[in-house]
């Protein structure tokens, strides 16, 4: 194409802050449904093939996803060592569980999703993301409130991965980033069990929440790690938590990371090795800081809610 020109002329226009926003171009709408919880759409883009959008915010799409995937799971993977029950909190893609079915010591899967139209749809368009997941023997899929599973289950779990939508006020999930939330899921962990949490962007404008979000987490569990990862599509660093009852090594040994991961794995990762883990794991000094200083604690009274919506629309010229 000429230089200058674009290659869409219908746009999803993600709000990132007040005076930011990111444009993705839009080639075709695969799927869209409002549904009893969120309007969703799966969409084509011209640069990084499908992705999910949930309530005008960008989920994952195809082109990064494992960015943000490999070191949502394989931190947690590790840091118990040998995860047999695992719980996955949102992750309607798939993509989580697919990651999470790579450990061979996994007997049991189970993922909670409120929107089960959410799920439907990304079986049937975003076979790129789950890989078959859906078919694993292992994996049980639950649809249902988060907080009512973590109420019911008679289970201690390994590991708990905590992959819900960002917590946007209009959205289902914004009270699931609260203390009260996470002391359930401290609750229905085993002794060495491991939470982990996808915990927002950490770019200098909107850590705020990020260090918030550890801050809470800090009152409830005895160790808390924060690390980072980069996903082009999200138009910031994003930012994880680990909880756990044991210090957890943020010096690990790349070699011996690489020796666990083949032993105890069916391989397939793209970016996360021992030295991507070792990278993650060392916070900037802003970032470090930021979390030191913080103290605010989020509660379902005062639960976090996450800048604006999207908008889908053609390209005014």
């Amino acid at each position: 194409m000429p230089d200058g020109e674009t290659g869409s002329e219908f746009w999803l226009h993600e709000h990132i802050t007040p005076w930011d926003s990111y444009a993705h171009g839009i080639t075709n709408i695969l799927t869209y449904r409002r549904t009893a919880f969120q309007e969703m759409y799966i969409v084509e883009t011209g640069a990084y093939g499908k992705a999910l959008v949930l309530d005008g915010k960008w989920q994952s799409c195809v082109g990064d996803e494992f960015l943000y995937h490999e070191p949502l799971v394989h931190p947690a993977m590790l840091a118990h060592g040998t995860p047999k029950h695992v719980l996955i909190l949102g992750g309607g893609e798939g993509a989580t569980a697919r990651e999470v079915l790579r450990w061979k010591s996994v007997a049991q899967c189970t993922m909670v999703d409120i929107d089960g139209e959410v799920v439907e749809a990304c079986k049937a368009h975003l076979s790129e993301m789950h890989c078959g997941a859906f078919e694993d023997p292992r994996l049980e899929v639950v649809i249902d409130d988060a907080l009512h599973v973590l109420d019911r289950t008679e289970r201690k779990w390994d590991v708990i991965v905590s992959d819900l939508s960002d917590p946007i006020e209009a959205g289902p999930s914004f009270k699931l980033f609260t203390k009260e939330y996470f002391e359930r899921a401290r609750h229905v962990l085993a002794p060495d069990g491991v939470f982990v949490l996808q915990a927002g962007p950490v770019a200098p404008a909107e850590l705020r929440m990020h260090a918030r979000l550890v801050c809470t987490m800090k009152a409830v569990f005895a160790h808390v790690e924060s690390y980072t990862t980069f996903v082009p599509t999200y138009a910031s660093p994003w930012g994880f938590a680990l909880g756990t009852g044991e210090p957890i090594d943020t010096r690990p040994d790349p070699r011996r990371i690489d020796e666990q991961l083949g032993e105890k794995t069916t391989g397939g990762l793209r970016m996360f090795d021992g030295t991507t883990l070792l990278g993650l794991l060392q916070l900037p000094g802003h970032l470090r800081r930021a979390i030191a200083e913080e103290t605010h604690v989020y509660t379902l009274k005062e639960p976090p809610k996450f800048f604006g919506k999207g908008t889908l629309g053609a390209e005014t010229k």
